[in-house]
């Protein structure tokens, strides 16, 4: 198969969906990967009457079962993967940008938080990359935040210093930490691995006073899948542009 293959996990909505749907315009065939099998097919068929080469798979990113299933299909059917986009992300704690939890979040939204936003990354990635390094040029991809910026929360001059919501943004830290150790660990497989920041997005968790839309917001996960060998690799990035860490 001469096409790339793509998986995007939370793919039935918002910024994952918008991604699969610009991969897929790009000549990618994308897995679509939804939790929810309802959902999740009634994006792809969406998809599907735009012409677009996508397909659903099921994948709930905390479910073992699933991503080994994930796994199974797509060594059976390409036998490589060769861009992955880790989209699928929650924020429980407060619906107030501006505020500070630090003192207040529970163990139990901070396990959650990180379960999603970070181990789940990790296991999903560890699991498919014997197929990404297959591609011979694999691009992951990991959706970060510029809330997970330490030095932008410890400049009081920054515009994120008075939104501190310490489960996300900490969960969105060690990512940023992952992307960079994990881009040196696989950068003789000719993989690169950022993380990217798709901006303010009207989306359920960015609300509709967000300044960007959907189509906007998917545009760094979308330029970074498709990098060049010329392409950055362990950077944190928006719209081409180099976010402190």
């Amino acid at each position: 198969m001469n096409k790339k293959i793509a998986l995007v996990t939370g793919a039935n909505k918002g910024i994952g969906y918008e991604t699969a749907k610009q991969l897929a315009q790009a000549g990618v065939k994308v897995l679509a990967a939804s939790r929810n099998k309802e959902k999740g097919e009634a994006a792809v068929a969406s998809l599907k009457k735009e012409g677009l080469d996508v397909e659903f798979l099921q994948l709930d990113v905390l479910n073992e079962n699933d991503i080994d299933n994930a796994y199974n299909f797509i060594q059976e059917q390409f036998g490589k993967l060769d861009i992955l986009v880790n989209n699928a992300g929650i924020q429980i704690e407060s619906t107030e940008w501006a505020s500070n939890t630090a003192v207040q979040v529970n163990e139990a939204a901070l396990r959650e938080t990180l379960d999603t936003n970070f181990f789940s990354i990790v296991k999903l990635t560890d699991k498919l990359l014997p197929l990404i390094k297959k591609s011979g040029s694999g691009r992951i991809v990991n959706l970060s935040s510029i809330l997970g910026s330490l030095a932008l929360h410890a400049d009081e001059n920054s515009p994120i210093y008075s939104s501190k919501l310490f489960a996300y943004n900490a969960s969105k830290t060690i990512l940023n930490a992952y992307t960079i150790h994990l881009a040196a660990a696989v950068k003789n497989d000719g993989i690169k691995v950022n993380a990217a920041h798709p901006g303010w997005v009207k989306t359920d968790m960015g609300t509709d006073a967000a300044p960007m839309n959907v189509a906007e917001g998917a545009k760094t996960s979308v330029s970074l899948a498709l990098l060049d060998e010329k392409g950055p690799t362990g950077k944190y990035i928006h719209l081409e542009q180099v976010l402190p860490w």
